[in-house]
């Protein structure tokens, strides 16, 4: 696992059902964007799924992304839940896991280290340990990832999102001595600094999913000027997408205008909708964006 993995956008029919027909265009979509997989995460609006919905979904993803890595978030409130939701996306053919921790309890880290042991126990497939704090939950001690590679190896890799997120990775990979892998979890936006602290990819949000794997590229090939060029706009959009809802809201919005999806319905009660003039200055970003691109890498 390496590379660019977009965490796709769940799309809704108007009765708030899950749009496979549009689901399985935007992972096809996103492969061709030069995505090396596709990921089922926080943006995915999986906290607003059921149970028979995250697994449903699971299974599309994985019939869809069938000859790529497919990436499938199992994390649950409890352990048992996040266990079966696991060997369900295994059995479905999906190439590796991602689980948050439960967000509702304080957990130690003793805690911590169980329930995702469990979920490794059960399974053979590799485990991304995903720290949402910058939207749900609560910082991640790098302890937890070093007793973790301890016991289970190089099937244990991270998504720190505790902010400031470079100092995370880098804490990290000093508790493990570099062995865990690490994936950008802030779209792209840290994508240039932490590169450099030995990240083995990205997991952006699909609707820009071209314009982090220019970055990336940019980056492998030592043209930071290229790689700059292309972050300005792109980290100015992210800006505009302080919590959950609204990095859903936009990254639907923008899928949209690219006539990747045909509606923006997000599953509610929401906390954030975004007004005329945010969309706005979206548009306004995302020409930007496109234009930064095609000057550095033309088609």
């Amino acid at each position: 696992m390496t590379g660019v993995l977009p965490v796709i956008q769940t799309p809704f029919t108007d009765h708030d059902d899950i749009d496979y027909t549009a689901l399985s265009a935007e992972i096809e979509w996103v492969i061709e964007q030069g995505a090396d997989g596709v990921t089922v995460g926080m943006v995915s609006e999986i906290i607003r799924l059921t149970s028979a919905e995250r697994r449903d979904l699971a299974s599309a993803v994985c019939e869809a992304a069938s000859d790529t890595v497919s990436v499938i978030s199992c994390g649950a409130e409890s352990t048992i839940e996040a266990v079966q939701l696991a060997v369900h996306a295994e059995s479905m053919g999906a190439t590796s896991l991602m689980a948050i921790p439960p967000v509702h309890v304080r957990l130690p880290d003793a805690s911590l280290i169980d329930y995702y042991a469990a979920i490794m126990q059960a399974t053979a497939i590799p485990l991304v340990v995903q720290d949402a704090s910058s939207y749900v939950g609560r910082p991640m001690s790098p302890a937890v990832l070093a007793r973790l590679y301890d016991q289970f190896g190089d099937r244990v890799y991270a998504k720190p999102e505790a902010t400031p997120i470079g100092p995370s990775i880098s804490a990290i990979r000093e508790a493990t001595q570099g062995r865990v892998r690490v994936f950008e979890g802030a779209g792209g936006s840290a994508l240039t600094e932490t590169f450099r602290r030995g990240i083995d990819g990205t997991m952006p949000a699909a609707d820009l999913c071209w314009a982090v794997r220019a970055i990336w590229d940019a980056l492998q090939a030592g043209d930071d000027e290229a790689a700059y060029r292309v972050s300005g706009p792109l980290c100015a959009l992210i800006s505009l997408q302080t919590e959950l809802d609204a990095f859903v809201a936009i990254e639907k919005h923008l899928l949209c205008r690219q006539q990747v999806i045909g509606s923006t319905r997000q599953r509610g009660p929401l906390g954030y909708i975004p007004d005329d003039d945010t969309l706005a200055e979206a548009d306004r970003l995302f020409d930007q964006l496109v234009a930064a691109v095609s000057e550095k890498f033309p088609q």
